[in-house]
């Protein structure tokens, strides 16, 4: 169990690469040993440095494995070296790694899985882990008030029990929450806060580029675009220190769309222009990200967001063929707001 230590300390504070390595040689003695306590543990490990490290795809096949291999009772004592029950832990991650590959209603199956089983196990902290998950697929979806609904049921479980990082986990996105319902002061300094307890609490590194995509898109939502552009240039260099690339994607679409917001207020001639062009570099870069990843969700938003610029452009028939095969692929999920809004905009370019 030395080297479960290791790998975990290494996900903890987001050493991707090292963990991965330490992982591949969990699950090969765990083979050859041919122990199912042990393989559901390599499972689990393995399947979430490859989510990190962007391989959504395979890292899900690793938790569908985990599943597989999971007894409640025979697995309980692997709860002392995880921390979180291992049942509970490869439901959740495969719910985010399903909303990712573009299968929002199986996420939200797998998610109401991870928490019924924790509920069921009577385990406070994997609740809270499931539901610190379940509140981050809901603002994925970016369906605010289930946001606000289990972010409030996960501070209020947390606190009971003392679990600090959750309380600030949950402060973090319910801040976004409140911002997105149009409370942008509020939302804003309930976001900050939530951040800065979050990483205090755990003294970890891990998901600092998702939440820091979060804190971005708040500052733009109140016109503080230099703020968020720079939180996005801090989110990136993450990226490149840690290689925890699951939201990359995203960091370079948010990027594009606050060029956008600073090109309609230019700070010298010609500003504008210059800033609409950085854009669209930055929708394509997010595109291929996505595209690499198979992660249809950020590929989504990515085409929504580089066809609606060339719609502006009036480049209608570019814009349309780029965004009609995104959105046929999809065969689920048409009430999210992702779905939705590329409708609308389909809809607009015929």
């Amino acid at each position: 169990m030395v080297l479960l230590g290791q790998l975990l300390g290494c996900g903890q504070r987001a050493e991707w690469q090292a963990a991965h390595g330490l992982a591949e040689h969990l699950l090969t003695l765990a083979q050859r040993q041919a122990d199912p306590v042990f393989l559901l543990s390599a499972h689990a490990t393995l399947g979430a440095t490859l989510f990190f490290r962007e391989e959504v795809a395979t890292a899900h096949a690793h938790f569908v494995q985990g599943k597989a291999l999971y007894v409640p009772g025979y697995h309980r004592a692997l709860v002392i070296h995880h921390g979180i029950d291992l049942g509970v832990y490869v439901r959740a991650l495969a719910a985010l790694s399903l909303w990712l590959l573009g299968a929002p209603e199986q996420a939200l199956a797998q998610m109401h899985e991870a928490r019924i089983l924790a509920q069921e196990l009577s385990h406070p902290i994997s609740l809270a882990f499931a539901l610190s998950h379940e509140t981050r697929l809901h603002q994925w979806r970016r369906d605010v008030p289930a946001t606000l609904t289990w972010t409030e049921t996960l501070m209020a479980l947390s606190a009971e029990h003392g679990f600090g990082s959750y309380v600030s986990h949950g402060k973090l996105l319910h801040g976004w929450a409140l911002m997105a319902q149009g409370q942008g002061t509020e939302g804003l300094d309930q976001m900050r806060q939530g951040l800065t307890a979050f990483y205090e609490a755990t003294g970890a590194a891990i998901w600092r580029p998702c939440f820091l995509a979060l804190l971005a898109e708040g500052y733009g939502q109140v016109g503080a675009v230099d703020e968020g552009l720079r939180v996005l240039a801090e989110a990136l260099a993450v990226v490149q220190q840690t290689g925890e690339r699951e939201w990359e994607a995203e960091l370079h679409r948010l990027k594009g769309e606050l060029m956008l917001q600073a090109s309609r207020q230019p700070p010298e001639p010609g500003g504008g222009m210059a800033h609409a062009a950085e854009a669209e570099a930055c929708f394509h870069q997010a595109l291929a990200v996505a595209r690499r990843q198979q992660a249809k969700a950020l590929e989504l938003r990515a085409a929504t967001s580089l066809a609606r610029l060339w719609q502006q452009q009036g480049k209608r028939d570019e814009a349309h063929g780029l965004l009609a095969p995104i959105y046929g692929w999809f065969t689920e999920g048409f009430d999210t707001t992702d779905l939705q809004e590329a409708k609308v905009l389909l809809d607009a370019l015929r």
